[in-house]
């Protein structure tokens, strides 16, 4: 309450360079729950500040952090494409609709699918 107290005029302001741009990050924390579940975090920005923002426990148990990273972005998805579909309702027809992601692994996946797995098996 002290801390409140003492910010309640501070101000929080929210800009956007670009109506056309959302910036999504998604993360997920391998495994960090008592049943070994994993837990995925997420924020939606167009500029300054955070617009939307999401943190949820995995539903599922995943083998390996590219595995909790793909059910992350699986959790996200539904409300990155909500809220695209939300803006270009309001008018801002959206140009970019951008995902972040610091798992590599799962960065592959997501865009090739199994074929990276195919291309290794053949060699």
């Amino acid at each position: 309450m002290r801390y409140m107290h003492s910010t309640k005029k501070w101000h929080l302001t929210l800009s956007a360079d670009n109506l056309c741009v959302m910036k999504w990050y998604v993360d997920a924390s391998f495994a960090v729950h008592p049943d070994f579940k994993s837990h995925t975090g997420g924020v939606m920005t167009m500029g300054g500040g955070a617009m939307q923002a999401m943190s949820k426990k995995q539903k599922l148990n995943s083998r390996s952090s590219t595995h909790a990273e793909l059910i992350g972005v699986d959790d996200a998805i539904t409300q990155v494409l909500w809220t695209r579909m939300f803006m270009e309702e309001q008018g801002d027809p959206i140009e970019k609709n951008i995902l972040y992601q610091d798992n590599m692994s799962s960065i592959l996946l997501e865009r090739t699918g199994d074929r990276v797995q195919e291309r290794e098996a053949a060699h």
